[in-house]
Protein backbone atom coordinates (compact mmCIF):
# COMPACT_ATOMS: atom_id res chain seq x y z
CA UNK A 1 0.00 0.00 0.00
CA UNK A 2 1.71 3.64 -1.43
CA UNK A 3 2.43 6.10 1.72
CA UNK A 4 -0.99 8.37 0.10
CA UNK A 5 -2.76 5.26 0.35
CA UNK A 6 -2.25 4.97 3.64
CA UNK A 7 -3.03 8.23 4.75
CA UNK A 8 -6.27 8.31 2.62
CA UNK A 9 -7.25 4.60 4.88
CA UNK A 10 -6.19 7.01 7.86
CA UNK A 11 -8.17 10.38 7.21
CA UNK A 12 -11.18 7.96 6.81
CA UNK A 13 -10.72 5.86 9.58
CA UNK A 14 -10.77 9.54 11.61
CA UNK A 15 -13.59 10.34 9.97
CA UNK A 16 -15.83 7.54 10.83
CA UNK A 17 -15.06 7.53 14.25
CA UNK A 18 -15.43 11.59 14.97
CA UNK A 19 -19.46 10.48 14.20
CA UNK A 20 -21.97 9.82 16.67
CA UNK A 21 -20.87 6.59 18.34
CA UNK A 22 -23.18 3.56 17.60
CA UNK A 23 -24.52 5.10 14.51
CA UNK A 24 -24.66 1.82 11.64
CA UNK A 25 -23.55 2.74 8.70
CA UNK A 26 -20.67 4.54 10.49
CA UNK A 27 -19.87 1.20 12.07
CA UNK A 28 -20.03 -0.75 8.57
CA UNK A 29 -18.05 1.92 7.18
CA UNK A 30 -15.53 1.80 9.86
CA UNK A 31 -15.06 -2.15 8.43
CA UNK A 32 -14.45 -0.81 5.29
CA UNK A 33 -11.84 0.75 5.83
CA UNK A 34 -10.22 -1.25 8.76
CA UNK A 35 -10.12 -3.58 5.49
CA UNK A 36 -8.44 -1.32 3.00
CA UNK A 37 -5.89 -0.85 5.66
CA UNK A 38 -5.44 -4.71 5.97
CA UNK A 39 -5.15 -4.41 2.25
CA UNK A 40 -7.94 -6.82 1.57
CA UNK A 41 -9.48 -4.74 -0.65
CA UNK A 42 -11.83 -7.80 -1.83
CA UNK A 43 -13.46 -7.84 1.58
CA UNK A 44 -13.46 -3.82 1.40
CA UNK A 45 -15.48 -4.01 -1.61
CA UNK A 46 -17.86 -6.67 -0.21
CA UNK A 47 -17.80 -4.51 2.84
CA UNK A 48 -18.82 -1.43 1.08
CA UNK A 49 -21.57 -2.91 -1.14
CA UNK A 50 -23.20 -4.10 1.52
CA UNK A 51 -23.03 -0.96 3.23
CA UNK A 52 -24.95 0.31 0.17
CA UNK A 53 -27.55 -2.18 0.11
CA UNK A 54 -28.46 -1.36 3.66
CA UNK A 55 -27.67 2.00 2.81
CA UNK A 56 -27.85 3.63 -0.54
CA UNK A 57 -28.51 7.40 0.11
CA UNK A 58 -24.98 7.41 1.84
CA UNK A 59 -22.81 9.50 -0.66
CA UNK A 60 -19.40 9.16 1.10
CA UNK A 61 -19.69 5.34 0.95
CA UNK A 62 -20.39 5.74 -2.95
CA UNK A 63 -17.55 7.77 -3.19
CA UNK A 64 -14.98 5.17 -1.44
CA UNK A 65 -16.38 2.40 -3.02
CA UNK A 66 -15.55 4.21 -6.47
CA UNK A 67 -11.95 4.32 -4.72
CA UNK A 68 -12.09 0.95 -4.24
CA UNK A 69 -12.76 0.30 -7.94
CA UNK A 70 -10.46 2.50 -9.42
CA UNK A 71 -7.31 1.32 -6.87
CA UNK A 72 -7.79 -2.31 -9.31
CA UNK A 73 -6.33 0.13 -11.84
CA UNK A 74 -3.86 2.28 -10.07
CA UNK A 75 -2.84 3.67 -6.56
CA UNK A 76 -4.97 6.06 -5.29
CA UNK A 77 -3.68 9.61 -4.55
CA UNK A 78 -6.63 12.05 -3.70
CA UNK A 79 -9.83 11.46 -2.18
CA UNK A 80 -12.84 11.68 -4.63
CA UNK A 81 -10.23 10.68 -7.15
CA UNK A 82 -13.68 10.70 -9.53
CA UNK A 83 -14.17 11.36 -13.49
CA UNK A 84 -14.49 14.93 -14.56
CA UNK A 85 -18.02 13.78 -16.18
CA UNK A 86 -18.78 13.44 -12.24
CA UNK A 87 -20.43 17.96 -11.14
CA UNK A 88 -17.19 18.92 -9.10
CA UNK A 89 -19.17 20.96 -6.67
CA UNK A 90 -20.52 17.50 -5.45
CA UNK A 91 -17.16 15.82 -5.16
CA UNK A 92 -16.35 19.06 -3.42
CA UNK A 93 -19.19 18.97 -0.51
CA UNK A 94 -18.29 15.57 0.16
CA UNK A 95 -14.43 16.23 0.49
CA UNK A 96 -15.59 19.64 2.75
CA UNK A 97 -17.72 17.29 4.61
CA UNK A 98 -14.92 14.77 5.68
CA UNK A 99 -12.31 17.00 5.89
CA UNK A 100 -14.52 18.69 8.83
CA UNK A 101 -15.39 15.35 10.26
CA UNK A 102 -11.70 15.08 10.67
CA UNK A 103 -11.28 18.56 12.20
CA UNK A 104 -13.88 17.46 14.50
CA UNK A 105 -12.02 14.35 15.93
CA UNK A 106 -8.77 16.06 15.74
CA UNK A 107 -9.99 19.35 17.64
CA UNK A 108 -12.01 17.44 20.43
CA UNK A 109 -12.43 18.65 23.75
CA UNK A 110 -10.59 17.16 26.87
CA UNK A 111 -12.84 16.30 29.63
CA UNK A 112 -12.00 18.78 32.05
CA UNK A 113 -13.39 21.71 29.31
CA UNK A 114 -16.88 22.99 29.29
CA UNK A 115 -18.38 25.78 26.72
CA UNK A 116 -18.06 28.95 28.20
CA UNK A 117 -21.51 29.62 26.80
CA UNK A 118 -23.26 27.56 29.27
CA UNK A 119 -23.21 29.05 32.52
CA UNK A 120 -26.04 27.68 34.09
CA UNK A 121 -28.97 25.61 33.00
CA UNK A 122 -32.17 25.22 35.75
CA UNK A 123 -32.77 21.94 37.19
CA UNK A 124 -35.67 21.52 34.65
CA UNK A 125 -33.81 22.17 31.34
CA UNK A 126 -32.16 18.24 30.82
CA UNK A 127 -29.96 19.36 27.93
CA UNK A 128 -28.10 22.38 26.07
CA UNK A 129 -27.46 22.35 22.26
CA UNK A 130 -24.33 24.36 20.95
CA UNK A 131 -23.81 24.26 17.61
CA UNK A 132 -20.07 25.16 16.04
CA UNK A 133 -20.51 26.85 12.49
CA UNK A 134 -17.04 26.70 12.05
CA UNK A 135 -16.78 23.06 12.43
CA UNK A 136 -20.14 21.93 11.06
CA UNK A 137 -20.73 20.62 14.72
CA UNK A 138 -23.51 20.29 17.23
CA UNK A 139 -22.62 19.27 20.56
CA UNK A 140 -24.99 17.91 23.03
CA UNK A 141 -24.52 18.86 26.86
CA UNK A 142 -26.56 17.18 30.02
CA UNK A 143 -27.02 18.75 33.31
CA UNK A 144 -25.29 17.67 35.59
CA UNK A 145 -26.22 19.91 38.71
CA UNK A 146 -26.50 23.06 36.86
CA UNK A 147 -23.48 22.61 34.86
CA UNK A 148 -23.12 21.21 31.44
CA UNK A 149 -21.30 17.53 30.54
CA UNK A 150 -21.00 16.78 27.31
CA UNK A 151 -22.59 13.55 26.38
CA UNK A 152 -22.68 13.92 22.25
CA UNK A 153 -21.71 15.50 19.00
CA UNK A 154 -22.80 15.60 15.61
CA UNK A 155 -22.10 16.79 12.24
CA UNK A 156 -24.39 19.50 10.66
CA UNK A 157 -25.14 21.19 7.60
CA UNK A 158 -25.60 25.31 8.19
CA UNK A 159 -26.56 27.71 5.60
CA UNK A 160 -25.22 28.42 2.18
CA UNK A 161 -24.14 31.81 2.98
CA UNK A 162 -22.53 30.95 5.95
CA UNK A 163 -23.95 32.70 9.57
CA UNK A 164 -25.13 35.79 11.00
CA UNK A 165 -28.92 35.76 10.04
CA UNK A 166 -29.97 39.26 9.03
CA UNK A 167 -32.73 39.19 6.58
CA UNK A 168 -35.52 37.21 4.98
CA UNK A 169 -33.72 35.08 2.29
CA UNK A 170 -30.00 35.43 3.13
CA UNK A 171 -29.48 31.60 3.15
CA UNK A 172 -27.58 32.45 6.38
CA UNK A 173 -28.15 30.02 9.66
CA UNK A 174 -28.61 32.95 12.80
CA UNK A 175 -26.02 33.56 15.49
CA UNK A 176 -27.37 33.63 19.42
CA UNK A 177 -29.07 32.26 22.42
CA UNK A 178 -32.28 30.59 21.08
CA UNK A 179 -34.93 27.89 22.02
CA UNK A 180 -36.64 24.92 20.81
CA UNK A 181 -40.02 25.81 20.13
CA UNK A 182 -42.00 22.80 18.54
CA UNK A 183 -41.94 19.09 17.53
CA UNK A 184 -42.74 18.61 14.20
CA UNK A 185 -43.50 15.27 12.99
CA UNK A 186 -42.68 13.67 9.84
CA UNK A 187 -46.13 13.09 8.71
CA UNK A 188 -46.79 16.75 8.29
CA UNK A 189 -44.10 17.41 6.31
CA UNK A 190 -42.30 17.38 2.93
CA UNK A 191 -39.99 14.41 2.14
CA UNK A 192 -37.23 17.12 2.32
CA UNK A 193 -37.35 17.54 6.13
CA UNK A 194 -36.70 14.05 6.46
CA UNK A 195 -37.47 12.51 10.07
CA UNK A 196 -38.65 15.63 11.67
CA UNK A 197 -37.75 19.20 12.31
CA UNK A 198 -37.48 21.52 15.22
CA UNK A 199 -38.16 25.31 15.02
CA UNK A 200 -36.24 27.86 17.22
CA UNK A 201 -37.30 31.45 18.05
CA UNK A 202 -35.40 33.26 15.17
CA UNK A 203 -35.73 36.11 15.66
CA UNK A 204 -35.28 36.54 19.47
CA UNK A 205 -35.27 40.02 21.30
CA UNK A 206 -32.37 40.71 20.65
CA UNK A 207 -32.18 40.04 16.89
CA UNK A 208 -35.64 42.15 16.50
CA UNK A 209 -33.53 45.14 18.28
CA UNK A 210 -31.41 45.57 15.14
CA UNK A 211 -34.00 44.97 12.84
CA UNK A 212 -33.34 41.46 11.77
CA UNK A 213 -36.10 39.69 10.07
CA UNK A 214 -36.73 35.89 8.73
CA UNK A 215 -38.38 33.08 10.53
CA UNK A 216 -38.52 29.45 9.51
CA UNK A 217 -34.98 28.22 11.11
CA UNK A 218 -35.40 24.97 12.13
CA UNK A 219 -33.22 21.88 13.23
CA UNK A 220 -34.28 19.55 10.69
CA UNK A 221 -33.73 15.63 8.66
CA UNK A 222 -32.51 14.73 4.98
CA UNK A 223 -34.81 13.50 2.31
CA UNK A 224 -35.18 10.11 1.99
CA UNK A 225 -32.26 9.92 -0.70
CA UNK A 226 -29.72 11.71 1.03
CA UNK A 227 -28.10 10.35 4.14
CA UNK A 228 -26.14 13.47 4.96
CA UNK A 229 -25.50 17.05 3.14
CA UNK A 230 -22.36 19.25 2.67
CA UNK A 231 -21.09 21.45 5.25
CA UNK A 232 -22.58 24.66 3.38
CA UNK A 233 -25.85 23.82 1.91
CA UNK A 234 -29.07 24.82 3.81
CA UNK A 235 -31.26 27.81 3.53
CA UNK A 236 -30.06 28.86 6.94
CA UNK A 237 -31.48 25.26 8.82
CA UNK A 238 -29.64 23.35 11.06
CA UNK A 239 -29.85 19.98 9.15
CA UNK A 240 -28.72 16.71 11.07
CA UNK A 241 -28.98 13.14 9.39
CA UNK A 242 -32.02 11.19 10.31
CA UNK A 243 -30.43 8.81 12.77
CA UNK A 244 -28.76 11.91 14.57
CA UNK A 245 -31.58 14.51 14.59
CA UNK A 246 -33.52 11.37 16.11
CA UNK A 247 -31.25 10.95 18.69
CA UNK A 248 -31.00 14.74 19.58
CA UNK A 249 -34.76 14.43 19.31
CA UNK A 250 -34.84 12.60 22.41
CA UNK A 251 -33.09 15.03 24.26
CA UNK A 252 -35.15 18.21 23.46
CA UNK A 253 -38.03 19.82 25.50
CA UNK A 254 -40.24 21.88 23.66
CA UNK A 255 -39.50 25.71 25.58
CA UNK A 256 -36.80 24.82 27.63
CA UNK A 257 -34.03 22.91 25.49
CA UNK A 258 -31.32 26.42 24.47
CA UNK A 259 -29.73 26.06 20.85
CA UNK A 260 -26.37 28.24 20.87
CA UNK A 261 -25.15 28.98 17.58
CA UNK A 262 -21.72 30.39 17.96
CA UNK A 263 -18.83 31.12 15.09
CA UNK A 264 -17.16 28.59 17.58
CA UNK A 265 -17.29 26.67 20.83
CA UNK A 266 -15.13 28.85 22.90
CA UNK A 267 -13.95 25.90 25.59
CA UNK A 268 -12.94 26.56 29.57
CA UNK A 269 -11.94 24.75 32.48
CA UNK A 270 -14.95 24.30 34.80
CA UNK A 271 -13.03 26.36 37.61
CA UNK A 272 -13.36 29.56 35.52
CA UNK A 273 -17.00 28.67 34.68
CA UNK A 274 -17.82 28.37 37.74
CA UNK A 275 -16.49 32.08 38.93
CA UNK A 276 -17.89 33.66 36.42
CA UNK A 277 -21.18 32.28 37.03
CA UNK A 278 -21.07 32.68 40.60
CA UNK A 279 -19.77 36.82 39.80
CA UNK A 280 -23.22 37.14 37.73
CA UNK A 281 -25.11 34.83 40.24
CA UNK A 282 -24.29 37.28 42.90
CA UNK A 283 -25.01 40.50 40.15
CA UNK A 284 -28.28 38.95 40.08
CA UNK A 285 -29.45 38.68 43.80
CA UNK A 286 -28.09 42.15 44.63
CA UNK A 287 -30.48 43.56 41.60
CA UNK A 288 -33.22 41.28 43.56
CA UNK A 289 -32.21 42.97 46.94
CA UNK A 290 -32.01 46.45 46.10
CA UNK A 291 -35.56 45.90 44.38
CA UNK A 292 -36.75 44.70 47.06
CA UNK A 293 -35.22 47.63 49.76
CA UNK A 294 -37.05 50.36 47.65
CA UNK A 295 -34.14 52.61 47.65
CA UNK A 296 -34.75 52.96 43.59
CA UNK A 297 -31.49 54.50 42.67
CA UNK A 298 -29.51 51.90 44.25
CA UNK A 299 -31.89 49.22 42.18
CA UNK A 300 -31.59 51.43 38.95
CA UNK A 301 -27.69 51.52 39.47
CA UNK A 302 -28.13 47.88 37.69
CA UNK A 303 -28.92 48.77 34.60
CA UNK A 304 -26.85 49.99 32.12
CA UNK A 305 -26.18 53.42 30.09
CA UNK A 306 -27.51 51.64 26.52
CA UNK A 307 -30.51 49.74 28.59
CA UNK A 308 -33.82 49.24 26.64
CA UNK A 309 -37.35 47.24 26.90
CA UNK A 310 -39.60 48.06 24.23
CA UNK A 311 -39.74 51.51 23.80
CA UNK A 312 -38.44 52.69 26.35
CA UNK A 313 -34.62 54.19 26.96
CA UNK A 314 -32.95 54.03 30.47
CA UNK A 315 -34.43 57.69 31.37
CA UNK A 316 -37.87 56.55 30.81
CA UNK A 317 -37.55 53.10 32.60
CA UNK A 318 -36.04 55.48 35.87
CA UNK A 319 -38.95 57.68 35.61
CA UNK A 320 -41.21 54.84 35.60
CA UNK A 321 -39.74 52.83 38.47
CA UNK A 322 -39.27 56.25 40.97
CA UNK A 323 -43.22 56.37 40.24
CA UNK A 324 -44.19 53.01 40.86
CA UNK A 325 -41.74 52.04 43.97
CA UNK A 326 -42.92 55.15 45.56
CA UNK A 327 -46.38 54.03 45.66
CA UNK A 328 -45.09 50.63 47.63
CA UNK A 329 -44.83 50.59 51.30
CA UNK A 330 -43.05 46.88 50.72
CA UNK A 331 -41.76 44.63 47.76
CA UNK A 332 -40.48 41.03 47.89
CA UNK A 333 -39.23 39.39 44.60
CA UNK A 334 -38.40 35.74 44.29
CA UNK A 335 -35.94 34.73 41.77
CA UNK A 336 -35.80 30.84 41.19
CA UNK A 337 -34.90 28.33 38.06
CA UNK A 338 -32.29 30.56 36.89
CA UNK A 339 -30.38 29.56 33.36
CA UNK A 340 -27.27 32.12 31.80
CA UNK A 341 -26.00 32.17 28.43
CA UNK A 342 -23.18 33.78 27.34
CA UNK A 343 -24.09 35.29 23.61
CA UNK A 344 -22.26 34.45 20.53
CA UNK A 345 -20.32 37.43 19.38
CA UNK A 346 -21.76 39.89 22.08
CA UNK A 347 -20.35 40.50 25.55
CA UNK A 348 -23.69 40.10 27.46
CA UNK A 349 -25.34 36.79 28.83
CA UNK A 350 -28.64 36.03 28.63
CA UNK A 351 -30.15 35.18 32.31
CA UNK A 352 -34.19 33.81 32.36
CA UNK A 353 -35.83 32.99 35.84
CA UNK A 354 -38.66 32.79 37.19
CA UNK A 355 -39.96 35.82 39.05
CA UNK A 356 -42.27 35.87 41.68
CA UNK A 357 -43.15 39.24 42.67
CA UNK A 358 -44.82 40.73 45.48
CA UNK A 359 -45.96 43.98 47.33
CA UNK A 360 -48.38 46.15 49.19
CA UNK A 361 -50.54 46.53 45.91
CA UNK A 362 -49.74 43.95 43.31
CA UNK A 363 -48.28 40.84 43.11
CA UNK A 364 -47.41 38.55 39.99
CA UNK A 365 -45.28 35.90 38.28
CA UNK A 366 -43.64 35.56 35.13
CA UNK A 367 -40.63 34.09 33.41
CA UNK A 368 -38.06 37.10 32.80
CA UNK A 369 -35.21 37.09 30.58
CA UNK A 370 -32.70 40.08 30.89
CA UNK A 371 -29.00 40.59 29.23
CA UNK A 372 -26.28 41.53 31.73
CA UNK A 373 -23.08 43.08 30.18
CA UNK A 374 -19.80 44.60 31.99
CA UNK A 375 -19.18 47.98 32.49
CA UNK A 376 -16.31 48.08 33.71
CA UNK A 377 -16.07 45.83 36.95
CA UNK A 378 -19.52 45.98 37.21
CA UNK A 379 -22.09 43.56 35.76
CA UNK A 380 -25.17 45.42 34.49
CA UNK A 381 -28.59 45.29 32.19
CA UNK A 382 -28.42 45.73 29.83
CA UNK A 383 -32.18 44.75 27.87
CA UNK A 384 -35.50 43.11 30.74
CA UNK A 385 -38.22 41.74 29.44
CA UNK A 386 -40.91 38.69 29.33
CA UNK A 387 -39.40 35.50 27.98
Amino acid sequence: MSVRMRLYVAAFLLVVCSTAIGASPEKALSGVLEAIEAKRLDLAMQRVEALLAAHPNFRLAHLIRGDLLLARARPLETFGNVPKTVPREKVEGLRAEALLRLRALRDRPNGDRVPRHVLQLHAGQRHALVVDSRRSRLYVFENAGGRPQLVADYYVTLGKNGVEKTREGDQKTPLGVYHVTANLPRQKLADFYGSGAYPINYPNAWDKRLGRNGHGIWLHGTPSDTYSRPPRASDGCIVLANADLDAVGRSLQIGLTPVIIADEIEWTSAPALEAERKGLGDAIQAWRADWESRDTERYLAHYAARFSAGDQDLAAWSAHKRKVNAAKRWIKVGVSRLAMFQYPREKFVVASFEQDYRSSNLSNAMRKRQYWIREGARWRILYEGRE
